[in-house]
C-alpha cells in the first residue's frame, strides 16, 4: 500500500516538474516578446517625436498634393 502511495506521488511530482518547465519557457518567451515590443514602441515614438520637433513638418502640416 506504501509503496503505491509513494510511486503514485512520483508520478505526480514528475507531471508537476514538467509542468513547472513548460510554465517557465511560456513566461520566457512572453518577457522576450515584451522587450521586442517595448523596443519598437520607443523607436516608434522617437520617430514620431523627430517628426513633429522644432523644425520638422509632420503629415498634419502638409498640405495634400492635389492643391
Amino acid at each position: 500500500m506504501t509503496e503505491d502511495r509513494m510511486t503514485n506521488l512520483e508520478i505526480k511530482l514528475s507531471f508537476a516538474e514538467d509542468l513547472i518547465e513548460q510554465l517557465n519557457q511560456i513566461v520566457y518567451k512572453q518577457q522576450q516578446q515584451i522587450e521586442f515590443l517595448y523596443r519598437e514602441l520607443k523607436s516608434i515614438k522617437e520617430q514620431a517625436g523627430s517628426a513633429d520637433g522644432p523644425g520638422g513638418n509632420s503629415a498634419k502640416d502638409e498640405i495634400p498634393p492635389h492643391y
